[in-house]
């Protein structure tokens, strides 16, 4: 049994494995994709899976559209003292990196927490970082309002005399028609089909990992948010507004549903995934999580994508 065949096994028996780990995700986000596996005995203690691109005969692994983290993931020991999980997670990486192929073009988006940047500078990987809000579901009801700003706590109430949440999982469509409508008007493009979209949701459906929340006023539809979850984390992946209607209350009010959503499913945390944009990340901001970093690894070992990637940058100027 090879280490793919092994990692479908651990797929279907491992709950600490993030949902964008999953088998089932990968076959259909990324269709070419491999794994590299550590073992200490029986027990798998780190896995890394990987898509695989070919472009002008160059190998590239880069996340795919729809799939905010991938990169290593480590398995640490139940009964591991918390001063001993740097140094496991460090050799566990080490491992990895020894098995991982060389690939000429990386670009992974790894989970937020990941911490051991000199040995991914050790592996000759340039590491960047993006941010993303993290809630603790463990909080109760009360402590996780409290820690909101004010508005938001001000549109939940509000929203909560006029303003029906439903999870309608038969509406995709529309939400990707909400997306494109929305970026368009922002003057940006969307990145992944409308038929890659509903893929992976119907599949996430059929795994019991999603929910299509959709807020209504009056039978009008104002807005739609798209949570997944796996074993232990949910998910904000997308949403979007009625591009015809305008209404500041909506949206704390519908990240909220999912969140106590979530929290009643017995999730330990909602993770918005994160955005450098300004006015996103002040939406996430205001819901009171923890701020967290997580790394992007990148390298380029072909001097013909070099030279491309500079005639790219010297035409768009």
């Amino acid at each position: 049994m090879n280490e793919k065949e092994l990692y479908l096994k651990l797929c279907a028996s491992e709950n600490d494995l993030p949902l964008f780990h999953k088998n089932w995700w990968l076959d259909i986000a990324c269709p070419a994709w491999d794994v590299v596996m550590v073992t200490k005995g029986d027990q798998v203690t780190g896995v890394w899976p990987y898509p695989k691109e070919q472009k002008i005969g160059i190998s590239i692994s880069r996340n795919p559209a729809l799939t905010p983290y991938l990169g290593p993931h480590v398995f640490f020991p139940k009964d591991l003292k918390e001063s001993k999980k740097d140094n496991y997670e460090h050799e566990v990486l080490r491992s990895l990196f020894q098995k991982v192929p060389n690939i000429k073009i990386w670009n992974a988006a790894c989970r937020p927490g990941l911490k051991q940047i000199g040995l991914f500078k050790e592996h000759e990987f340039n590491t960047g970082f993006r941010q993303t809000f993290i809630i603790d579901l463990c909080e109760s009801e009360d402590n996780l309002l409290g820690a909101m700003h004010e508005d938001f706590r001000r549109s939940i109430r509000k929203a909560s005399t006029d303003i029906t949440i439903t999870n309608e999982t038969e509406l995709i469509d529309l939400l990707y028609e909400y997306q494109v409508a929305t970026l368009v008007r922002n003057k940006e493009s969307i990145n992944y089909t409308k038929e890659k979209m509903k893929e992976l949701f119907q599949k996430s459906l059929q795994m019991n990992s999603c929910a299509l929340w959709v807020a209504r006023k009056e039978g009008k539809i104002l807005a739609m948010l798209w949570n997944l979850r796996d074993d232990v984390r949910a998910y904000y992946l997308v949403s979007s507004k009625n591009p015809e209607i305008d209404d500041n209350h909506v949206m704390p009010a519908l990240v909220w549903h999912a969140m106590k959503h979530s929290k009643s499913l017995g999730k330990i945390s909602f993770d918005f995934e994160g955005s450098m944009i300004p006015g996103v990340e002040r939406f996430f901001r205001n819901f009171g999580g923890r701020r967290e970093l997580y790394p992007i690894l990148q390298k380029t070992n072909s001097m013909t994508w070099k030279i491309l990637k500079g005639i790219t940058s010297l035409t768009q100027k």
